[in-house]
C-alpha cells in the first residue's frame, strides 16, 4: 500500500481573495500615480516601473511553482521504483 500525497487545492474564497487583494493593490498604486503631484514623465517612470515589478512577480512565483512540481514529480518517480523493488524482493530467496 503507498502513501501517495493528496494533490492540495485552493478553496474558491481564497482564490477569489487573492484575485480581489491583486485588484485592490494594483487599483491603489494606479491611482496614486495618477494623483501625484509630479511631471506626466516621472508619473509615467512609476507607472512603467509598477507593471516591471507585476510582471516580474508573477514570473517568479511560476519559476518557483514549477521547481516545487518538478522536485513532487521526481520523489514520486523515486518512490515508485522504490515501491518496484520491495515488491519484488523476496528476503528468503537463496541466491
Amino acid at each position: 500500500m503507498s502513501d501517495t500525497p493528496v494533490k492540495q487545492q485552493n478553496t474558491a474564497a481564497y482564490s477569489t481573495q487573492a484575485a480581489l487583494s491583486f485588484g485592490l493593490a494594483l487599483t491603489a498604486v494606479a491611482v496614486g500615480v495618477y494623483r501625484l503631484d509630479a511631471d506626466a514623465w516621472v508619473r509615467a517612470f512609476l507607472a512603467v516601473s509598477v507593471l516591471y515589478l507585476t510582471t516580474s512577480a508573477f514570473t517568479l512565483a511560476k519559476v518557483v511553482r514549477d521547481r516545487q512540481e518538478a522536485g513532487q514529480i521526481v520523489s514520486r518517480v523515486d518512490q515508485a521504483r522504490l515501491e518496484k523493488l520491495l515488491a519484488e524482493h523476496d528476503p528468503f530467496q537463496k541466491p
